[in-house]
């Protein structure tokens, strides 16, 4: 080695230790911080009471679990209740609609999320945007059981949809009788149910972009459509990314409240309908059991942040800024 290059190394190794000297540690920050980081100590607490602490309950998927002796007092045994679950080949079926239906809905939603924050911001008059942007986020306030009311009045045999179908001379569909029709009525279900909501955080992104860039285009001779592919669907790319990898997160829990509103007890619809969520609920109608909720719900928790994992190390190497950590 070269004398020019031990001094080039040890010019870089001088200039790493002054900057590692400079760089702040994290009391020293705290220390100049102290309202900044006093905001967070709510959040924290939170995070700690009600999702860290209750971690030590998921000792109930190793044991037997009897609500007399406690979660302690109960007999330890091991990976049985893991098991129960894998032991029949249900669960393939309900693991796979699960994930099927969850993809569907995260890919959707999102797709139309952002096509309304988009419309949402190009239209000019204020009060046409407030109206419209109130009837696109009602429909997240309302119950499952009452769409489901108001679906059995639309899908059923005698229903609106069938009395249009049965105008253009077509039969009628057995909506509840045909498993194949649901997953397309899920996943509109739940573009009516949550794009508009979801439409917010976009909406406040695309707010958020300079508006002096936008001018810069027009003067440019972009047009709106221009506007939209170039300038505001690449400054969203981060946000979509990021919601799009905290949403992985729950891809293995069936949204309950939702299918089992929609669907209830009709076994005919389960190979297409049935997930995790509602297998295990019927589950425990018949052998109530803890210990196997527990196990399942432990499952579903590490596959998920196995997907989170993936997903963000993905998103790391196509696109570092949008990326979790």
């Amino acid at each position: 080695m070269s004398i020019a290059t031990a001094e080039k190394k040890a010019a870089l190794k001088r200039q790493k230790a002054a900057d590692k000297k400079l760089r702040p540690t994290v009391w020293s920050d705290i220390k100049h911080n102290p309202w900044l980081y006093g905001l967070c100590v709510p959040a924290l607490l939170f995070f700690l009471l009600f999702s860290y602490i209750p971690m030590f309950g998921l000792y109930i998927a190793f044991v037997d679990y009897r609500p007399l002796e406690g979660i302690w007092g109960s007999e330890f045994i091991g990976i049985e209740n893991f098991k129960a679950f894998f032991a029949t080949d249900n669960w393939i079926t309900v693991t796979g609609n699960t994930l099927f239906l969850n993809a569907l809905f995260i890919f959707f939603t999102t797709l139309t999320s952002v096509i309304i924050a988009i419309m949402l911001s190009e239209m000019s008059n204020k009060w046409v945007k407030k109206i419209t942007q109130s009837i696109v986020i009602l429909p997240h306030f309302m119950s499952w059981t009452v769409v489901s009311m108001l679906s059995v009045a639309i899908l059923a045999s005698n229903g609106m949809v069938n009395q249009i179908i049965t105008t253009f001379g077509a039969d009628p569909v057995e909506f509840y009788n045909t498993p194949s029709v649901w997953p397309l009525i899920l996943v509109l279900l739940r573009i009516w149910q949550g794009a508009g909501f979801g439409s917010i955080v976009y909406l406040a992104t695309i707010t958020g972009i300079d508006s002096s860039i936008y001018e810069a285009a027009a003067v440019d001779g972009a047009s709106r459509f221009q506007c939209i592919t170039k300038i505001t669907l690449p400054l969203l790319k981060n946000t979509i990314i990021m919601l799009t990898i905290m949403s992985v997160g729950k891809i293995f829990n069936g949204d309950f409240g939702m299918i089992y509103a929609m669907v209830g007890s009709n076994s005919i619809l389960y190979p297409t309908t049935d997930v995790i969520d509602t297998y295990l609920f019927r589950q425990l109608l018949e052998n109530p059991s803890m210990g196997q909720t527990a196990a399942v719900g432990l499952v579903q928790s590490v596959l998920g942040l196995c997907f989170v994992l993936l997903c963000n190390k993905v998103a790391n190497k196509w696109s570092p800024e949008s990326a979790l950590f």
